[in-house]
């Protein structure tokens, strides 16, 4: 049986033209980490590149498209709002959403992105040209303007439990904006159901240098890409080491676990499907304690 998990280092990234995932599209490329070729059946998680003067025509996928940018800037276009896109801001384009990407800067955009189900390159990467798309002016990302509702911004601040006052925040206190802290772990979600995505989730976690995950799976299938710092990771009882540009993909049942090296670290995280409303996470050191209580001396 194949390996239900992947790690791959940043210096094995690989930039192509990816072809009929972007139709007519120039200065642009991509480098595809967790695919279908490499055991995912639920997510297509990797980083863009699109250098000055490029772009990526109007096009529809017959899948969802998650967003973080990273670096530079880029305009991305859908029939709601031309929106200029900087560091720290993401967002969902659903199913069927028209849309165009295009270069802001002198300076080459870089975002990570997902894809949920993955395409398929013997159906043309599920992706389907369409007519271009009129550039309005370009709006920043209002959190309170309904024409961005389908996107964010996400800054350190918003991972210190200290800065979560009212004052501090772009909109009003709620569930939209919680910080959720536990074991030296801060967790922010950004792309979830209530921002409109339907298929799969997208988060930034970042351990405080005492932070740890016990050993755990899910019904679900989980992507990473370090951001910052490192972290010490085992995946099925394999430990690595990763850090910054470094990717790791946990399938279906994979027991994974992270300790922090003693210094901060952060990452962006994807889940495909959605997380389910009950029994998202099986530890092992639960079902361990169980196992103890059920023999006939425990």
């Amino acid at each position: 049986m194949a390996a239900n998990f992947i790690v791959r280092q940043a210096a094995a990234a690989n930039y192509q033209d990816p072809g009929p995932l972007a139709p007519g599209s120039r200065a642009y490329t991509r480098f595809s980490a967790i695919n279908y070729e490499t055991g995912s059946v639920h997510s297509d998680f990797g980083v863009s590149r699109l250098d000055p003067g490029g772009a990526i025509p109007a096009h529809v996928h017959s899948f969802e498209e998650t967003f973080y940018l990273m670096d530079g800037e880029v305009m991305l276009v859908t029939p709601e709002a031309t929106v200029r896109l900087r560091p720290g801001d993401y967002g969902v384009i659903p199913v069927g959403v028209p849309h165009s990407w295009h270069a802001a800067a002198s300076t080459t955009a870089v975002w990570a992105d997902h894809f949920t189900p993955p395409p398929r390159t013997k159906y043309g990467h599920d992706t389907y040209p369409v007519t271009e798309l009129p550039r309005a002016q370009p709006i920043a990302i209002d959190p309170r303007d309904p024409r961005t509702r389908s996107y964010g911004s996400i800054t350190a601040v918003q991972l210190d439990p200290s800065k979560q006052s009212q004052e501090l925040l772009a909109r009003s206190a709620s569930m939209r904006t919680a910080l959720l802290v536990y074991s030296g772990i801060s967790l922010k979600m950004m792309v979830d159901a209530d921002l409109g995505a339907v298929a799969s989730t997208m988060f930034m976690v970042q351990y405080e240098p005492d932070g740890r995950a016990g050993p755990h799976d899910h019904p679900f299938e989980e992507c990473y890409l370090i951001v910052e710092g490192e972290v010490d990771a085992t995946f099925d009882g394999q430990s690595f080491r990763l850090g910054p540009g470094d990717f790791a993909w946990a399938g279906v049942g994979c027991v994974h676990s992270f300790t922090a090296t003693g210094a901060p670290v952060r990452w962006l995280e994807t889940q495909a499907p959605q997380m389910p409303a009950r029994h998202a996470y099986r530890f092992a050191r639960d079902w361990d304690y169980l196992s103890q209580k059920l023999t006939p001396s425990g």
